[in-house]
């Protein structure tokens, strides 16, 4: 509890900081604006990357980013904390219907979700289909061996050992994009599990962060587990290839994001806000970032906005007051 006080106590006194004075190289003192920023760990690295590139280009803004989660940036921004949200999964409408504050949505860039597993002898590459992904998570497939996992990979012997299930912590957009392609394919899935930033896992050990996921999976045989791409390509892990809607198995990378698990990860933007400063300064922050901000995604190899997407969004953040 007392962490859990310092955390909002830390996080309130960021968001109470409207502005800094700085002295500039001829000695005037100058206002300097600071937007804050909540939101997932997932797309954070190119965040925090947008902010140092916008500061150098406009000095008299900073952007500050705090990776709180998915599902506690939405709830900052619909109660009128900071000055953009950010999440792997759009905000139930529910949610955004009965917000003290308004906001709208705006998809940044492609994230694409892998499989990781630990089989030590098996496959160098195992191949899996979304129904058998989803017996996995409800707990009815529990051996690497089972005769449907062994269907789908004639080509390597695997081994008679228990899987044993990961997954993230509550609140985490990485659930909901995983959990959405689970219900899509599985009827079942989406009746006992759903699809949801907090999904209803009957089986499984949880953790905060990807990394953590990870490097538990690395020490445990039989593991099997779900992290974004970039997040995951250090790890050292092999990555399943996922049966795509053209029965073709793909193995998902950076390079090249599959058909698979992919999803868009999104700002949550207040509107109607009655600071018209801050209000000016996050709409050119973000008409900066749908269009220098999509080159530099692209060039860190992230997949950004098709086209016709892109063109919608930019008309969005033109209609912002």
């Amino acid at each position: 509890m007392k962490n859990c006080a310092e955390f909002v106590l830390s996080l309130t006194a960021i968001l109470l900081a409207i502005s800094l004075t700085i002295l500039s190289a001829d000695g005037l003192a100058q206002t300097q604006m600071v937007l804050v920023t909540t939101g997932s760990t997932m797309p954070q690295p190119l965040y925090v990357l947008w902010g140092d590139e916008y500061h150098k280009l406009h000095p008299e803004t900073q952007l500050r980013y705090l990776a709180v989660g998915t599902r506690e940036s939405a709830k900052n921004v619909l109660s009128g904390a900071g000055d953009l949200g950010g999440g792997d999964a759009p905000i139930p409408e529910k949610q955004l219907k009965e917000a003290a504050y308004a906001a709208v949505e705006l998809p940044t860039v492609l994230v694409g979700i892998a499989v990781f597993y630990n089989v030590p002898g098996g496959a160098t590459s195992i191949r899996l289909s979304g129904p058998v992904l989803a017996n996995i998570y409800l707990g009815k497939t529990t051996s690497w061996s089972d005769p449907e996992i062994t269907r789908l990979n004639p080509d390597g012997k695997l081994p008679d050992l228990p899987i044993k299930v990961l997954h993230r912590t509550d609140g985490k957009g990485s659930n909901y994009i995983f959990s959405d392609f689970l219900s899509k394919l599985s009827p079942e899935f989406r009746a006992t599990v759903g699809k949801d930033v907090s999904p209803k896992w009957p089986v499984g050990s949880a953790f905060s962060r990807c990394q953590d996921l990870l490097a538990s999976a690395a020490k445990m045989s039989g593991a099997i587990g779900y992290a974004e791409l970039r997040c995951g390509e250090g790890s050292g892990l092999p990555i399943a290839r996922i049966r795509n809607a053209a029965g073709e198995f793909v193995k998902p990378s950076t390079k090249s994001i599959s058909d698979v698990i992919v999803s868009f990860t999104w700002f949550y933007v207040p509107v109607h806000r009655q600071d018209l400063q801050r209000s000016h300064a996050v709409k050119e922050y973000l008409s900066w970032v749908y269009a220098s901000g999509q080159e530099i995604a692209q060039a860190q190899g992230y997949v950004v906005l098709p086209p016709s997407v892109l063109q919608k969004v930019r008309a969005t953040v033109a209609s912002l007051q």
